[in-house]
């Protein structure tokens, strides 16, 4: 502190830092949420978040279907919300010691941060309109929803639990193929999660997966494609390499739609495209058929007496 200002100004200056600086600070804060309005990314029309949210996350206006977390995706799945999350193993981190602009590691920490999840891959067990499901999600949100030893083992654990507990198995896929920071490590999981199918297959239990936006790369060439039935969501891109490489390679354009979930229920290459707020009641209706379990009862509802 320069002398020159006097003793006093010591005082003053705790006088504004102590009591005047907060209660400003205060008075002129009024934070507002990050996510208050949501914009379509087809129409560009500005919506309420809570709005979305509450209708699924799909836009009221346009039919578009946003991203959903893994943790939205399960409650809005199994009866109640409620499931039982399954303790998924652990896994060597960055055995590799990869590095490319950043180091892996430190990769890893942000997606950790960002998400609150381990890695890219959730499971849960509990039931859909009462009957018994395993249901595993893959969330875009955590690094791609790449595919690497982690979320491989996740995805085979959930395969496992089916298996064992003689539930359907449904898959939610949602990924841009494997996490390639993780290299040979990674393809691994591609004959690995196969394996796991056939495990499925061998137990007899339904194997169902949901492709939603974007389900691409490595595990299009794995498990999401290896399912008794496909689904998917309205819109989702859904292949192997994407458009743009497709079209440098081949020096063609692409017919309109390509690779979206409608051209390819066209083709034969999906079973049915499944609007969002109709696809409980579609994996239920299917679960019960390929288990061969009766139809679930709607519970009757007694009149009400009316009063003398």
């Amino acid at each position: 502190m320069d002398a020159r200002l006097g003793p006093g100004h010591d005082k003053a200056m705790n006088w504004i830092s102590n009591v005047v600086r907060p209660k400003i600070r205060s008075f002129l804060r009024r934070e507002t949420p990050e996510n208050l309005w949501i914009k379509c990314p087809e129409t560009g029309q500005l919506v309420f978040y809570k709005d979305v949210e509450a209708n699924q996350f799909v836009i009221p206006s346009s039919n578009y279907h946003m991203r959903i977390s893994a943790p939205a995706r399960l409650k809005s799945v199994f009866d109640n919300g409620e499931y039982e999350e399954l303790l998924l193993p652990d896994v060597p981190v960055d055995p590799l010691r990869f590095r490319d602009e950043r180091r892996y590691v430190d990769r890893l920490k942000d997606a950790r941060t960002k998400t609150g999840f381990q890695d890219a891959v959730k499971v849960g067990v509990g039931t859909l309109e009462g009957l018994a499901v395993t249901i595993g999600v893959q969330d875009f949100d955590f690094m791609g929803g790449s595919l690497g030893m982690a979320a491989g083992e996740a995805v085979i654990k959930g395969m496992e639990t089916a298996a064992q507990r003689r539930t359907p198995y449904i898959m939610f896929a949602a990924s841009g193929g494997a996490r390639m920071q993780e290299g040979i490590l990674s393809l691994m999981q591609l004959p690995r999660t196969t394996v796991g199918v056939q495990m499925l297959r061998e137990a007899r239990q339904p194997y169902i997966v949901v492709l939603t936006n974007p389900t691409t790369g490595g595990v299009t060439a794995s498990y999401a494609m290896l399912g008794d039935v496909h689904i998917a969501e309205p819109g989702a891109l859904i292949g192997f390499a994407g458009p743009r490489v497709i079209e440098q390679t081949i020096r063609e354009k692409l017919p309109e739609g390509f690779q979206r979930a409608e051209y390819l229920a066209a083709h034969g290459m999906v079973d049915m495209v499944v609007h969002r707020h109709k696809l409980r009641e579609t994996l239920a209706r299917l679960c019960r058929v390929l288990t061969k379990a009766p139809a679930a009862v709607p519970q009757a509802t007694l009149p009400v007496p009316a009063h003398a």
